[in-house]
């Protein structure tokens, strides 16, 4: 199987306007949370299968996660199972578990480069996986970050997300968990230049402390600052900052209507420049208003499934 490649990637796919602004990892051994997640208002779900379960719960909880994601009542939140690495005793039968279940991503951990991706690609095609089925890369050493680039331009058809482990780089960095994250700014920046680059989303690292209200809702600042298209998340209580730190705020979502509408009257009207409130209004604007827009309607989409 050959990976594809690319010398001019922004050309591959256009961006994606799912809403990711709150991803919460859930633990698959623990069926009450598997069942708790379709009454909360994260717009996707992590379900665990590898350091959230103890070795000899394993085979448990791959079984519960697949009877959850088979029963539905997720609604329109985004479902992504993260599998053990195929150096474990589990991860080859967590891949063939879920090839065909009714997810939208596996997550894979601790990706260093094209090749592990390469493998489970193979593995989801040996068990009938459809194509559309994407494939999350956790960055979280420092060989992933050096290599994301050459994972992401291999394999950007199957690539959905890159998704920072900050936990176990910093245990590989020897680097210390700072309010400011400035021992991470590199591999967050660089993560995010390739997510870009490819096409893909980008989602931030966990904060651990969650007794740390301030630290937490700094560490959502400086990622929606950074670009990230959201933050991965380790408990219900922190999903409502989250959502408002890497949604559109209102007033963004207002401009942007009226740059579309600006856009689109000037065009009727075979005018060449568009002013807007004495801004000029290029095509970039445009695609990025619409962009805004059209993640503003999918999130609308999700907070409805999750009132329901």
């Amino acid at each position: 199987m050959t990976p594809t490649t690319n010398d001019h990637p922004r050309d591959a796919r256009p961006p994606n306007t799912r809403p990711r602004r709150s991803i919460l990892y859930m633990p698959g051994a623990n069926a009450r949370a598997l069942e708790k997640a379709k009454t909360l208002a994260a717009d996707g779900f992590i379900f665990d299968l590898e350091d959230a379960v103890a070795p000899d719960a394993k085979e448990t909880a791959r079984r519960q996660v697949r009877d959850a994601v088979d029963a539905g009542g997720y609604g329109a939140r985004e479902r992504v199972v993260r599998v053990n690495g195929l150096d474990t005793p589990w991860g080859a039968d967590d891949i063939a578990a879920f090839a065909s279940a009714d997810i939208d991503a596996v997550l894979l951990p601790k990706v260093e480069g094209p090749t592990m991706v390469e493998q489970v690609v193979k593995l989801l095609a040996a068990h009938d996986a459809p194509e559309t089925l994407s494939i999350w890369c956790m960055i979280e050493t420092p060989m992933g970050v050096l290599r994301a680039e050459a994972t992401a331009a291999a394999w950007k058809s199957r690539i959905g997300a890159l998704v920072m482990g900050t936990s176990d780089l910093a245990t590989d960095l020897h680097c210390l968990h700072t309010p400011d994250r400035a021992p991470f700014l590199y591999s967050l920046s660089q993560c995010v230049l390739v997510a870009r680059a490819y096409g893909l989303a980008a989602l931030d690292g966990v904060h651990l402390d969650l007794s740390d209200d301030a630290g937490f809702a700094l560490s959502c600042r400086q990622g929606r600052e950074l670009g990230f298209d959201g933050k991965t998340l380790i408990h219900p209580k922190t999903i409502a900052a989250a959502n408002a730190a890497f949604g559109p705020s209102a007033e963004t979502l207002i401009w942007s209507r009226r740059v579309i509408e600006a856009h689109d009257s000037a065009t009727a009207e075979g005018k060449g420049v568009v002013l807007l409130d004495g801004q000029l209004i290029e095509n970039l604007h445009v695609a990025e208003a619409r962009r805004i827009v059209a993640l503003s309607d999918h999130i609308d989409r999700v907070e409805k499934t999750s009132a329901s």
